[in-house]
C-alpha cells in the first residue's frame, strides 16, 4: 500500500500516521521528496481500507497494490 501525503503535511500529522501504522503492526518506509512525502506500507493490509487512511489528517491519497497471482 502507498500513502501519498498532502504537500503541506505537518510533522505532527506524519507522526500520527506512523503511530496509526505502528499500532496495527505494519512495517513502513517513508520517502521524502522535494514536494511530497510518500509512505510505503509493508504487510498484509487487508485489515485497513483506503478510506480509513484517506480520512486521516494530512493524507492526500492512498493506493492498495494488488496481489500478484
Amino acid at each position: 500500500m502507498l500513502i501519498v501525503m498532502k504537500q503541506n503535511v505537518s510533522e505532527e500529522q506524519l507522526r500520527q500516521i506512523k503511530q496509526y501504522l505502528d499500532e496495527r503492526d505494519f512495517d513502513f518506509h517513508q520517502s521524502t521528496g522535494a514536494n511530497r512525502v510518500i509512505i510505503g506500507v509493508i504487510g498484509d493490509t487487508r485489515s485497513i481500507t483506503v478510506d480509513d487512511l484517506e480520512a486521516l489528517p494530512g493524507v492526500h491519497v492512498a493506493f492498495k497494490i494488488p496481489d500478484e497471482e
